[in-house]
């Protein structure tokens, strides 16, 4: 299977979501809707139902944490880089820095179940179960000091609780009845396809009113620098072609859409994450293939 039979479903319905969003009369109530619908309930139900019938094997899989963990690690730090190096306006870098390491979950895990079906699904929400605590404490830090705290954030995450509860019950060694893993297996179905249309009806290539420069450094760590980091990281630990290539697709990621809201929520500047976040999207278009066929 080719990076473009990988890629071009994922990306057109992006386009769809894009599309559509400018050229029905849905309004904002239908689509703020169905982002929280995906968001607190469909796509948490993807996340728990990887999980917890996924054998982990962490012997197998703990070198490739450490890679993923490794190169997003290396995102914060250059994030950070750019606040004493590039001037920005009151809550500019703090609302923008959370983009130069968080990523796009939607996008991901449709990448690594096209990329190995269920096998690259797992392992890809084991990656994600472990970043989202490591990305969301570092974005919520930056903002923190304008809202009621780190950990009541973290603890509020859906797609934290249910990676943390699907590991969970995965630990104590249950099984998800067939009926309900058919139903959650539909509603994680569902999740792929209309966070990726959801994604698309989010861009706003507007906004960017000051800093352009930081923007700039920010877009450069996340579609450039991270992945960079992650593909060298891969090869130098020897990871399985499998892993690797998951590997390379996280950190090739753009950012989360939820970064938006989060800025919006703690009193950051939005507009200014909702250009980075639809311009990110926009350039992975031809980043991520780029990356994935360096990762073979």
């Amino acid at each position: 299977m080719t990076v473009a039979t990988i890629l071009l479903p994922d990306f057109a319905l992006i386009l769809l979501g894009f599309l559509l969003v400018r050229f029905t009369d849905w309004g904002t109530p239908f689509w703020a809707g169905l982002e929280k619908l995906i968001y607190y309930f469909l796509f948490p139900a993807l996340l728990f139902y990887s999980t917890a019938r996924t054998p982990l094997d962490f012997g197998s899989t703990s070198r490739m944490l450490e890679v993923a963990l490794g190169a997003t690690v290396a995102g914060i730090a250059l994030g950070w880089l750019g606040k004493p190096l590039l001037r920005a306006g009151p809550m500019v870098f703090e609302s923008g820095v959370q983009t130069a390491f968080r990523f796009n979950s939607y996008i991901g895990l449709a990448v690594a179940s096209r990329l190995a079906g269920d096998a690259g699904t797992s392992l890809m929400a084991l990656i994600i179960g472990f970043a989202v605590p490591l990305c969301n404490t570092a974005a919520v830090h930056a903002l923190v000091h304008r809202s009621g705290g780190l950990l009541k954030e973290l603890m509020k995450n859906p797609l934290l609780v249910a990676t943390a509860s699907g590991m969970a019950f995965n630990i104590a060694g249950l099984h998800v009845p067939e009926v309900v893993g058919a139903t959650l297996s539909r509603m994680g179905s569902a999740s792929i396809a209309l966070g990726l249309i959801a994604v698309g009806a989010g861009l706003r290539l507007s906004g960017l009113q000051e800093s352009k420069p930081l923007a700039a450094w920010f877009l450069v760590v996340k579609l450039l620098l991270v992945p960079a980091i992650g593909l060298a990281l891969a090869r130098w630990a020897g990871l399985p072609m499998l892993q690797l290539r998951i590997v390379a697709a996280f950190c090739a990621l753009p950012t989360a859409s939820s970064a938006y809201v989060l800025a919006a929520r703690m009193g950051g500047n939005g507009p200014y994450v909702a250009f980075l976040i639809s311009a990110g999207t926009v350039i992975s278009i031809v980043t991520v293939p780029i990356w994935m066929a360096l990762a073979g």
